[in-house]
């Protein structure tokens, strides 16, 4: 027997818990300048309580070559990748504002 979801309650394969929240989260990418002129894309705005945030920042340095942390629950990446991490992020399910 499978396991069942608490939430939705169906099997945990065909669980949609994870994409409803994806649909529903507001993420904001921008860009700031750090020390010495360094760039750094900031992603905000996904509740690190509903998505597995080391897997989601996993696939972003991957995509962009870059390094990265976690910070106060926001997504920081080395340089400025917006167009990337927006192409990403949107092919994931997610709805993306860039500014």
């Amino acid at each position: 027997m499978s396991e069942i979801c608490p939430k939705c309650g169906l099997p945990k394969e065909l669980c949609v818990c994870e994409d409803i929240a994806r649909e529903q989260q507001k993420i904001e990418i921008t860009v700031d300048k750090r020390r010495y002129g360094k760039m750094m894309t900031i992603v905000d705005g996904i509740n690190p309580n509903e998505l597995d945030l080391d897997s989601l920042i996993t696939k972003l340095k991957k995509k962009c070559a870059s390094g990265g942390t976690i910070k106060d629950g926001k997504i920081e990446l080395q340089g400025d990748h917006r167009s990337k991490v927006k192409e990403t992020l949107e092919d994931m399910g997610f709805i993306v504002e860039v500014t």
